[in-house]
């Protein structure tokens, strides 16, 4: 294991403070969009923290600050500014929820439960079963209804919601994937087992258990 990651994971099982995002600035959007694909040959070897950290602020990171006239601002757009879809961060070492404003990773529960973010049907063809890191997306419905943005009167309509905030994992299953190509590495989203991480991430009834995605090293 790599002895950052672990020294990091033992201390503190409340909250993981990942290091500041950062990227090569003359890094080419273009790249990016070139090589963008999903593949599941992804390999057991561990993602160091600062990977880790620009991966999930890529995915929805605040990148511009609350001000007067607006809230916080995300990577990844989302219904009248609800920023409604959390990031569960499953590892070896157990579940974190990812917090974008502290920049952290909030411990959730100990133990390796990576073989329930993926659906069993990709897990039959899935040779990367081990793969250091898989994010699980969940929406909160709460958070869409009770949005600090403009509230449009959709927002209380259950269909309206769940295009809503499909559309809004979709963006950032997209910033994933967009983020994995700029840096070499290999990117899947899936399905999951949302019956068993439902009860495993202790959800209330407003949280769903959307869908997976799976990021690590090519093999």
């Amino acid at each position: 294991m790599n002895t950052e990651n672990s020294d990091n994971f033992n201390n503190n099982r409340q909250q993981i403070k990942l290091p500041d995002p950062l990227f090569d600035k003359i890094e080419l959007a273009f790249h990016a969009f070139e090589n963008r694909k999903t593949s599941k040959l992804i390999s057991d070897k561990k993602l160091p923290l600062q990977i880790i950290s620009n991966l999930l602020w890529a995915a929805c990171g605040v990148n511009r600050e609350e001000s007067v006239s607006e809230a916080s601002g995300r990577t990844a757009a989302s219904a009248s500014n609800s920023q409604e879809i959390d990031i569960y961060t499953v590892l070896e070492e157990g579940i974190y929820k990812y917090d974008p404003f502290e920049n952290s990773l909030i411990f959730i529960i100990a133990g390796d439960f990576r073989s329930l973010a993926i659906g069993q049907a990709q897990a039959n063809f899935d040779p990367g079963v081990k793969a250091p890191v898989r994010l699980i997306y969940v929406v909160d419905i709460a958070k869409l209804m009770n949005t600090k943005g403009f509230k449009e009167p959709g927002l209380n309509d259950p269909e309206v919601q769940k295009s809503y905030y499909y559309v809004d994992t979709g963006i950032i299953a997209g910033n994933v994937y967009l983020f994995a190509a700029s840096q070499g590495l290999a990117a899947w989203f899936h399905n999951c087992n949302k019956q068993a991480l439902t009860i495993k991430l202790n959800l209330c009834p407003d949280q769903r258990v959307l869908f997976g995605q799976t990021v690590g090293f090519m093999i």
